[in-house]
């Protein structure tokens, strides 16, 4: 099974539909069979164009002021035998998972995590739960609008493989987004990259920002 993870559109800002930003959002959703958006969807209409793709499903971001049935304060699924726990805000995203469980759902057990709000993309593997911001992909970095990430999650019973994918960059506004992805089996780190460059898995072990320091 193949998610989309999406985050933080802000619409209407300056844009109102994200073709306005080109054909790669679009074109980044193709063949995916769910799309989860993690809050600051701010209008219906954001979920209407994302369901021409595939099923929607959202949380509320302190900027969601509307009812939707596609819309819960969390959401939380089993799919593929993978417990999925899907939260706008998990700031700090430093703190011990246990934590960032208690205050964004409740305490309830997951093994993937999934939060926006920072409009910066993460991808971590800690406490045997993988934690995944898929960042903003108009709004990266809180920048003017542009083109900026959007992640996947791709599942089998025992098999997950996450990914951060940049859309490219508009003219004149560089994407400030950096690629990854890791693959885990049975709780064993498989894979990972960074940038196109495959990481030791110790070093994407590491909290992102140490990541090669070294």
């Amino acid at each position: 099974m193949r998610l989309a993870l999406i985050s933080d559109t802000h619409l209407p800002q300056l844009m109102h539909t994200l073709d306005e930003l080109g054909p790669e959002v679009r074109a980044a959703l193709e063949d995916v069979d769910l799309i989860l958006h993690a809050g600051d969807v701010c209008i219906p209409k954001v979920l209407d164009w994302l369901e021409e793709s595939a099923p929607v499903l959202a949380c509320r971001g302190n900027h969601d002021l509307f009812e939707d049935a596609r819309l819960d304060e969390v959401q939380l699924l089993e799919l593929e035998g993978w417990r999925i726990g899907m939260a706008h805000e998990l700031r700090p995203e430093s703190r011990p998972i246990p934590q960032i469980l208690d205050s964004a759902l409740a305490g309830a057990p997951v093994d993937i995590l999934i939060g926006g709000d920072t409009h910066v993309e993460r991808l971590e593997y800690r406490d045997e739960v993988v934690l995944i911001n898929p960042g903003s992909p108009n709004l990266p970095y809180h920048l003017s609008e542009r083109l900026g990430t959007i992640g996947y999650l791709d599942l089998e019973p025992g098999y997950l493989r996450a990914e951060l994918h940049v859309l490219g960059h508009s003219d004149g506004a560089r994407n400030p987004g950096r690629a990854q992805h890791v693959v885990i089996q049975e709780e064993v780190v498989l894979e990972a990259s960074l940038d196109g460059e495959t990481l030791a898995v110790e070093e994407f072990l590491k909290p992102p920002g140490e990541r090669g320091t070294s």
